[in-house]
């Protein structure tokens, strides 16, 4: 079982947050590494005593061309030294990185995980010409079928990433898959250099891309050739300096899995309006697995993704420097157990969901995506915030926001807007409550809100909806005796049988409840209980 970099450290005073954890309950641990972090955490008390950690004498055997480049070692604030194994620029053949004593993986620029196989797989018969850059490079460029590479990484793997030329990301091309499957107790981990060397803080972020799953599932809005119109719509990635080409006709489409990860000091604006975020999917399916997923400090969103069809459940963003969870594109998703938490005073809006208002006549393509069992958490107001509102419907939106919790009473609740006069699309609230605050908890802008159909007629006209409440959470994020005497939507899997039923409003229902604890990292805007700080590093 892994012990973490800071345990011992989170005493009731030791990062100034109310409470001591979600419940209170310390994980001391026993024998722990301590890094120096460099963002003014109080030294632990007592001091650990076990062994320097040495560096492994090489890398770890690798399949795709090139292997594991040996480049020396790394050594963090604590003396700790590490082999750094660095990934090729191209995976071209299945491989795995194993959880080795002393080994820390690195990203040096982008990393392509197989080659992109285009709208539909490739045929001898009408083969696929590759734009990928490290591909073409690597001689690649007709695909007569995918390469159908794997990436596999083992529970504990840190793997950092280091600014090149080139930001540092890692694209999973489509026709090709990630298996990057960490436990409870042994959380996988992507981070920066920075992180390594104990100079990240806990206001730090865009050193490095971020995680880009590219699929084939169905997309609106093309860059890429192709219209909707004509089944052939495609995109470009948001912030990608070459091409990362996403879209397709299958929202079934798999990307692999991503289970128990942590996302660190990610985001990178490359042009305005053109940035990465910890994660990105794009035109994913549902056979794509997404779960138990921790996002810290990216300087864009916390994840964000363009169309297809997600399932996600137990996701956390903490301190997204945009929005929490971005939606665009005709996206199909079903989201259960968000923590969405900001900064106080920064971030933009917990959830900004989009969808063209141009396709309104085909209500198909438009977007359609339920949240359930959310808890967003925001406190002090935002100056900058582009957004106006804590949650922003736009475009034609279908949404559906069921058994959740808003808490950000220096801001407004919901804005609706860009809705067309005669437009349909709606959203609808069951079981959702707020604490709101500046003008009001609702905003609707544009002629065609007056007097009907505004962000407070869809919010009233669900049930057991509170647009006032007094919040009684605990420890940052647990429900307290107001959100428990909510009744839950009983319905739920009406939206889709993805869901659990259950019978409580928010992401955490008690101090029992405690699915966020042993594979998340901790910082002064959420503490959970995890004995683990977000600047340092995990340890054997």
């Amino acid at each position: 079982m892994k012990k973490f970099s800071g345990l011992m450290l989170l005493g009731c005073s030791a990062l100034a947050l109310a409470g001591c954890g979600a419940d209170d309950i310390a994980s001391p641990g026993a024998g722990s590494v301590v890094v120096n972090n460099g963002g003014g955490t109080p030294t632990p008390t007592p001091t650990p005593t076990t062994g320097i950690i040495e560096a492994a004498a090489e890398c770890p055997t690798f399949n795709a061309t090139g292997g594991l480049s040996n480049d020396g070692t790394i050594e963090d604030p604590n003396g700790n030294s590490w082999r750094i194994c660095t990934l090729p620029a191209l995976v071209d053949a299945s491989s795995s990185l194993p959880n080795e004593a002393g080994v820390l993986y690195r990203i040096n620029g982008r990393v392509d995980v197989g080659c992109d196989g285009g709208f539909s797989v490739p045929s001898s018969g009408s083969p696929y010409t590759t734009t990928t850059a490290s591909c073409l490079n690597a001689g690649i460029s007709s695909l007569t079928s995918d390469t159908s590479v794997e990436l596999t990484i083992d529970p504990g793997v840190i793997v950092y990433a280091e600014n090149a030329a080139d930001p540092a990301w890692l694209a999973v091309n489509r026709g090709n898959t990630i298996q990057a499957n960490g436990t409870a107790s042994s959380p996988i981990v992507f981070t920066s250099r920075q992180n390594v060397v104990g100079s990240a803080t806990d206001s730090s972020d865009r050193q490095w891309g971020g995680i880009v799953l590219l699929g084939r599932g169905i997309i609106t809005d093309c860059t890429a050739g192709g219209s909707v119109a004509t089944d052939d719509c495609q995109r470009e990635t948001e912030g990608a300096a070459t091409p990362a080409t996403f879209g397709g006709r299958n929202n079934g489409y798999s990307a692999g899995s991503m289970r128990y990860v942590q996302i660190r000091y990610s985001g990178y604006n490359l042009a305005p309006d053109a940035e990465l975020q910890s994660l990105t999917g794009g035109g994913l399916g549902t056979g794509t697995t997404l779960d138990y997923i921790q996002t810290v400090n990216s300087s864009d969103d916390g994840s964000e993704f363009f169309g297809g069809a997600v399932n996600m459940k137990h996701y956390i963003a903490v301190n997204a420097d945009d929005d929490s969870l971005d939606t665009d594109t005709g996206l199909k998703g079903n989201f259960q157990y968000l923590l969405l938490l900001q900064r106080a005073g920064a971030g933009d809006a917990f959830f900004e969901i989009d969808s063209n208002n141009n396709i309104n006549s085909d209500p198909a393509d438009r977007q359609r995506s339920t949240f359930a069992n959310f808890t967003a958490i925001q406190s002090g107001n935002r100056p900058d915030n582009s957004d106006e509102a804590s949650i922003l419907v736009r475009g034609d939106a279908d949404i559906n926001f069921v058994n959740g919790i808003i808490n950000t009473p220096s801001n407004e609740c919901i804005r609706v807007d860009g809705r067309t006069a005669t437009g349909s699309a709606t959203f609808t609230a069951n079981s959702v409550v707020m604490t709101c605050g500046d003008t009001g908890p609702f905003l609707s802008t544009g002629s065609q809100y007056s007097g009907t159909n505004t962000a407070a007629d869809m919010f009233n006209a669900g049930t057991n909806n509170n647009a006032s409440i007094t919040s009684t959470l605990t420890s940052t994020f647990v429900n307290g005796s107001n959100e428990s005497g909510v009744v839950a939507y009983a319905n739920i899997a009406s939206f889709s049988s993805f869901f659990d039923v259950v019978d409580y409003i928010g992401a955490v229902r008690d101090a029992n409840d405690t699915w966020y604890r042993g594979w998340t990292c901790d910082n002064a805007t959420a503490d959970f209980g995890t004995g683990s700080l977000c600047t340092g590093l995990p340890v054997a």
